[in-house]
C-alpha cells in the first residue's frame, strides 16, 4: 500500500459516539435479561423504555434496574402524543422520570413540550452525574436547515445537558441537513432521521459527531423506524473506527436493503485498513442526490436499479465501455477536484462469472477464445444490467436473445448495440415477454442460479480496486479469491 493512502489499524476507538441499545421488554426479568445481553454486545449505556412495562411499580422497579445494570442508564418514558406507549396521567409519568434521576439514573430523555417546567423543577436537586436529554420527534418530515437550527436553540433553552432530535425522512437528502446541524453543533447532540431513507444519519452519526446512536439487540424489535442492530453498527460498519476523515461508500438503489455489497465492501476495507464505510443509500432521485452530497467526504458508489442508466447523465465523465453501453454502476469522485467519475463492471463481473461456471460444467480449462463464443445467450430484460450483460456476451462472441416486456425499447436497444460492437442491424432475434409476472419470476431465476454469487465477487472486485486506486491515490489489487475469504 503506498504511503498516500488513507488507513486503520487496530481495535483502538476513533470516536466517542456512544451505542445505546433500547431495552424494550414488558416486565423487569426481560429487561434484565437483554441490560445483560447488551452488555454482551458491546453497547455503552441502555435505554430503559419504562413505558413498554406491563404491572409497573415505579420505585421498586427502577431500583432493581439500576442495580441489575451493567452498563449506565438512559430513562425514557414516553407518552403517546410523542410516539409512546404511556397513555396515563402526565404529573404522574413526570414524577416517575424524576424519581429515576433521584434513584441513581445516568440520564433522562425528557420531551421538550415538558422540558422547561422539569428542568425548573429539579434545579439544585440534580444529581451531579444525572443528564438530561431533552427531545423532540417528528414523525411526519424533516424541517429546513433554519427550522432545524431553531428547534436546537429551543431545546437548548429549554435546560437540556444533551440536545436530541429525530426526524423523519421523506428523501435521503433530508439526512444531510441534520448532518449540517450535528457537525456544526457546540453542545452535545443526537440527531437522527427515521425510516429506511434515514439509515445513514443512524451509521454517519459517529462521523459528524453526534453523542450517540441506537443499536438494537435483534432485527425489528426497534424502538424508532430504521434502527440498525448493534451487531451491524460494530461488526459491518465497523463504527468504532470512523471519524471525521472516514470516507463513505455506498450502494445506490431503490429497492436497496437486500444488497450484500456493505458485507463485502466493509470487509474488503478492513481487510487492507482502508478508512471507509460503505452504506445502502434507499434513493429516489439519483440527480438530486449527487447534488446535495457533494463533498468528497462521499467518495464512491455502486449503481443498481433502477438508477444505472440515470447515472450516466450525473457523471462528469464516463468510461468508454460505460459510455458504449449506456448504464452506469461504479461511480467514483475524484478527490482533487470532485468531479464524478462513471464505469461499468456489471459485464465484467457477469460475463467472468458465465464463463467460470461454463468452464467448470463442460469440464474446459481456458483458452484464448472464450467459453461463451458461439452459445446462445438470453439476456431478460432492456435495463442497465441487460444491456452490460448483451455488450459483454457479444464482444465474447455469444448469440444474444433479449427478452423484454416491450418490443420498442428491445429494438431500441439491440439498434445501439448493434452499431457500438460494429456487427449487424439486430442481433439475433428478439423476444417480446408481455406478462411482467412471468418476466420477473423468470429473471430472478437465471440470476439466482446462473450469475449468484459469483458475478457479485466479480463485480465487487473491480469496483473495489476503483474505489480504491481512485480515492487513495494508490494502488491495491485486491483479487476475487481474497474478498469471498474476508
Amino acid at each position: 500500500v503506498a504511503s498516500g493512502s488513507k488507513l486503520v489499524s487496530g481495535g483502538m476507538r476513533k470516536n466517542p459516539t456512544l451505542i445505546c441499545v433500547p431495552i424494550m421488554g414488558e416486565s423487569v426479568d426481560k429487561m434484565v435479561v437483554d441490560m445483560g445481553k447488551a452488555n454482551a454486545s458491546g453497547a455503552d449505556l441502555v435505554e430503559i423504555r419504562l413505558d413498554g412495562l406491563k404491572n409497573f411499580n415505579p420505585r421498586e422497579n427502577i431500583k432493581t434496574l439500576i442495580k441489575e445494570s451493567p452498563v449506565p442508564t438512559l430513562f425514557t418514558y414516553r407518552p403517546i402524543w410523542e410516539g409512546g406507549q404511556y397513555d396515563g396521567d402526565e404529573n404522574e409519568r413526570v414524577d416517575v422520570l424524576r424519581l429515576a434521576m433521584e434513584l441513581g439514573a445516568d440520564y433522562i430523555d425528557v420531551e421538550l413540550q415538558v422540558a422547561r417546567e422539569f428542568n425548573d423543577s429539579i434545579r439544585g436537586k440534580k444529581p451531579e452525574k444525572c443528564k438530561v436529554i431533552v427531545s423532540s420527534h417528528n414523525y411526519q418530515y424533516t424541517p429546513s436547515v433554519e427550522d432545524l437550527s431553531n428547534l436546537v436553540a429551543r431545546i437548548q433553552a429549554s435546560g437540556a445537558d444533551i440536545v436530541k432530535f429525530a426526524t423523519t425522512a421523506l428523501d435521503i437528502t433530508d439526512v444531510a441537513r441534520v448532518f449540517q446541524i450535528t457537525v456544526h453543533s457546540q453542545v452535545p447532540i443526537i440527531g437522527l432521521v427515521m425510516g429506511e431513507r434515514g439509515l445513514i444519519s443512524r451509521i454517519l452519526c459517529a462521523k459528524f459527531g453526534g453523542f450517540l446512536t441506537f443499536g438494537t439487540l435483534e432485527n425489528g424489535i426497534v424502538s424508532a423506524p430504521g434502527q440498525p442492530t448493534i451487531k451491524d453498527l460494530l461488526d459491518l460498519y465497523n463504527f468504532r473506527q470512523m471519524g471525521p476523515d472516514t470516507k463513505v461508500f455506498g450502494i445506490i438503489g431503490k429497492p436497496v436493503g437486500h444488497s450484500k455489497s456493505p458485507i463485502l465492501y466493509n470487509e474488503a476495507f478492513k481487510s487492507v485498513g482502508f478508512n471507509g464505510v460503505f452504506v445502502h443509500l434507499l434513493v429516489d432521485d439519483i440527480a438530486k442526490f449527487f447534488q446535495t452530497y457533494s463533498s468528497n467526504d462521499f467518495a464512491g458508489f455502486s449503481c443498481t436499479i433502477p438508477h444505472k442508466e440515470a447515472a450516466v447523465k450525473c457523471c462528469d465523465e464516463v468510461d468508454t465501455v460505460a459510455k458504449s453501453i449506456g448504464a452506469v454502476n461504479c461511480i467514483i469522485r475524484r478527490q482533487s477536484d470532485g468531479k464524478l467519475f462513471g464505469y461499468n463492471t456489471d459485464y465484467v463481473g457477469a460475463i467472468s462469472a458465465i464463463e467460470d461456471g461454463l468452464r467448470g460444467r463442460l469440464n474446459v480449462s481456458g483458452g484464448v477464445s472464450s467459453a461463451l463464443a458461439g452459445k446462445l445467450f438470453v439476456v431478460i430484460g432492456a435495463g442497465g444490467a441487460g444491456k452490460a450483460l448483451a455488450y459483454g456476451a457479444k464482444a465474447k462472441g455469444a448469440r444474444v436473445v433479449i427478452a423484454n416486456r416491450t418490443y420498442g425499447e428491445s429494438l431500441t436497444f439491440l439498434r445501439l448495440m448493434s452499431w457500438l460492437l460494429l456487427n449487424t442491424l439486430l442481433f439475433d432475434s428478439v423476444i417480446v415477454i408481455r406478462i411482467l409476472l412471468f418476466t420477473w419470476h423468470l429473471k430472478f431465476f437465471i440470476a439466482a442460479n446462473i450469475i449468484h454469487l459469483g458475478n457479485h465477487l466479480e463485480w465487487v472486485t473491480a469496483a473495489f480496486n476503483l474505489f480504491f486506486y481512485l480515492t487513495c491515490n494508490s494502488y491495491v489489487v485486491m483479487e476475487k479469491t481474497e474478498i469471498l475469504r474476508t
